[in-house]
């Protein structure tokens, strides 16, 4: 695999660009053998460091009479283009400069008058060999003669990597099929240049789930946005080496990079369009979460607590933290708090809403919640909720904020005594009044985080149990 920086394209081309692609590239995991930034031994790798050898080619092939000056302006060819145009024909170039004494145009050209450089498309069809969607053909009447070297003396993309590819002894190209109607260009230079042709694959393009062409109206649609959004980079590879490819048995959707590597063939590749489902690449997303190791996915977490730069909460979840580095003790409890969320979010930008029971605690808000009107109509619920208050607000621990999971388990076991209720029916009430749902993780894991959060100095205070059954009975008698 070959980095190469193609930039002939000045407009478009810029140094953020390119360190975007090669940070997205390096966090996906995919490596190369050359490049601009790693050496081998066709450098320079960069296309603006190439120009004079492109420059020598394109002389060449005006030299073996393959390629013709064309003098033809701009505005000559935007007329050219609309009067075709009008009559509903191809917008071709008509070759107006073809026919021009070889030796007159490079008179003109000496004398300084502004010209191009454009290939002699050959008189005949041009046929070439694709891995995915086999014997092509394009008619020459249908493919026009092409400038390689603009006016400005920049060369144009589809001559530079040709040079480049054969230069640099590619075997294969493997690209989008946005792209095939680019390589009967191509494979006419490496024709006219006397060059082997590389193997071919134009990969399907890919739709939103419209079946209309992937924009961004689709959502996330560069690596660097599902970075951001807290999708791995294992899970990301995984997903898009399976948009229009299948592995052989065609049922196992799992793999690791070193297993694609093993398994991927191009002609497993499928000519259809391949829609891409976000759905199916959450699944993959929290598949690798789960798989991933508590730690790194601790420190991955962490952004998506912390206050932005400018002082204000990022609006991506909505609970955050203070403090910039945070003090380790918070460090230590988001990591337990992350632990405790992962399992039940699909992105990793989803934590703060999976946690915002810690943090967001509203006892009035879960008495009003549709959601929780069946639990709270029990025929037990008023007396497990009663009972449970009175033991909490007696506790010390508690009252401390230092309830533990083994004390808050032997009340619970007192409340099932003193009630008869079991099951659901004890477990759900208490659930609702400390964390405003009725159903979440378990105990023994929540009633650790709350009261360890609730010492510590955050953006967002951390009711203790003590603090929540206080809310909650209160607004339990307001109701009433």
């Amino acid at each position: 695999m070959v980095l190469r920086i193609e930039d002939t394209d000045v407009e478009r081309s810029q140094a953020r660009y390119e360190d975007q692609l090669i940070a997205d590239l390096k966090w996906l995991g995919l490596d190369w053998d050359e490049g601009s930034d790693v050496g081998g031994p066709y450098v320079p790798y960069r296309q603006s460091d190439r120009l004079d050898l492109y420059r020598e080619h394109a002389e060449r092939l005006l030299h073996e009479h393959k390629a013709y000056l064309c003098f033809c302006s701009e505005e000559d060819l935007q007329k050219e283009r609309e009067r075709v145009e009008a009559e509903h024909g191809q917008a071709l170039y008509s070759g107006r400069c073809r026919a021009l004494d070889p030796s007159e145009a490079q008179g003109r050209r000496a004398a300084g008058e502004s010209c191009a450089i454009r290939l002699r498309i050959p008189e005949h069809p041009i046929r070439f060999h694709d891995i995915v969607h086999g014997e092509v053909e394009f008619s020459n009447e249908v493919v026009s003669d092409p400038i390689i070297v603009r006016s400005s003396g920049m060369p144009v993309y589809n001559y530079v990597v040709v040079v480049d590819d054969a230069l640099m002894k590619i075997t294969h190209v493997i690209r989008g099929d946005d792209h095939l109607s680019n390589t009967p260009k191509q494979v006419a230079l490496y024709e006219a240049l006397g060059w082997p042709v590389p193997e071919f694959a134009h990969l399907s393009t890919i739709l939103g789930a419209d079946r209309e062409r992937l924009s961004k109206r689709h959502g996330a649609t560069s690596i660097a946005n599902f970075r951001e959004m807290g999708v791995l980079p294992e899970a990301l590879v995984n997903y898009l080496a399976l948009l229009g490819w299948a592995p052989s048995g065609g049922t196992r959707e799992i793999f690791t990079l070193p297993e694609l590597v093993k398994e991927f063939s191009l002609e497993r590749v499928t000519p259809s369009p391949a829609v891409f489902d976000m759905e199916k690449l959450y699944w993959l997303n929290r598949h690798y979460i789960r798989q991933a190791a508590p730690e790194r996915i601790h420190k991955l977490s962490l952004s998506y607590y912390d206050l932005a730069p400018d002082g204000e909460l990022r609006s991506r979840g909505g609970t955050q933290v203070s403090g910039d580095p945070l003090p380790p003790p918070v460090v230590s409890w988001l990591g337990r708090l992350t632990q405790l969320f992962a399992p039940y979010v699909d992105r990793l930008d989803q934590l703060p809403e999976r946690a915002s029971p810690v943090f967001d605690y509203d006892a009035r808000a879960a008495l009003a919640n549709s959601g929780n009107a069946q639990v709270l109509a029990w025929p037990d619920t008023d007396a497990v909720l009663t009972r449970f208050t009175v033991k909490v607000l007696e506790d010390e621990s508690a009252q401390a904020g230092q309830l533990t999971a083994e004390r808050f388990k032997q009340m619970v076991n007192e409340v099932k005594a003193e009630t008869g209720a079991k099951g659901k029916e004890l477990f759900h009430p208490i659930r609702l009044m400390i964390t405003g749902s009725h159903s979440g993780p378990d105990f023994d894991k929540v009633i650790p985080i709350l009261e360890e959060g609730s010492h510590l100095q955050l953006s967002r205070h951390v009711l203790s149990v003590r603090e929540r059954v206080e809310a909650f009975a209160k607004a339990r008698y307001e109701v009433k």
